[in-house]
């Protein structure tokens, strides 16, 4: 499996605008992601699965991790990579209970605290947020973090560290140098004017 390291993106159709989600992936992939997301929060998972199969044959072409919001059994169904679960989704211990060996299984948190439980429990990643405002979040859904919230997680936990919330090229350098592993974004490569122009700025910074 690939390394989690890089631009981590997540596809969600209200964030792509009129554009195809399916056209953002792979300008997002051509760009340099080296991660995707599937994320969506309208529809059901069956409406959802010609997608995700979809995504996943995109990241299989260039070698880039896919993973699933929230949902396990949309993940295995569409031969994902894994899985992304927030605080009040399925303990990552349950999904675990249920996925195959090799399964990735990443957990949104906030703090330290929540960090080291993700760890303990078996996830292979955990994402820290929201490091910058960010209106991708549903209201009142927003935990704010930042910079040095980061710092503390990333000093008490050996999982891979993927930074989140109003990441962009414009701040891209202060998540990594504060220890960071990958960033995640929506709307500064989904809203983009140039999806793949605007990847490319923030996955060159990997590789400085």
């Amino acid at each position: 499996m690939p390394a989690i390291r890089g631009l981590y993106v997540l596809i969600d159709p209200d964030a792509c605008g009129e554009r195809d989600p399916l056209d953002v992936a792979r300008l997002a992939l051509a760009g340099g992601a080296t991660m995707l997301q599937w994320r969506d929060k309208r529809r059901e998972k069956g409406d959802q699965l010609p997608d995700a199969l979809a995504l996943r044959d995109l990241c299989r072409e260039h070698g880039a991790l896919l993973i699933v919001n929230d949902h396990v059994d949309l993940a295995l169904a569409a031969g994902a990579d894994g899985v992304h679960l927030g605080q009040h989704d399925l303990p990552v211990a349950a999904a675990r209970a249920i996925a195959p060996a090799g399964f990735l299984i990443g957990v949104s948190t906030n703090n330290v605290e929540e960090a080291r439980e993700a760890e303990a429990a078996g996830a292979g990643y955990v994402a820290v947020g929201a490091i910058f405002p960010t209106s991708s979040k549903e209201p009142g859904r927003t935990r704010a973090a930042s910079p040095e919230r980061l710092r503390e997680v990333r000093a008490a936990v050996a999982l891979p560290l993927v930074a989140i919330g109003g990441i962009d090229a414009a701040n891209v350098d202060q998540v990594i140098e504060a220890g960071a592993d990958a960033v995640a974004v929506i709307r500064a490569v989904c809203a983009a004017e140039d999806p793949q122009a605007a990847a490319r700025a923030i996955a060159s910074r990997f590789a400085t």
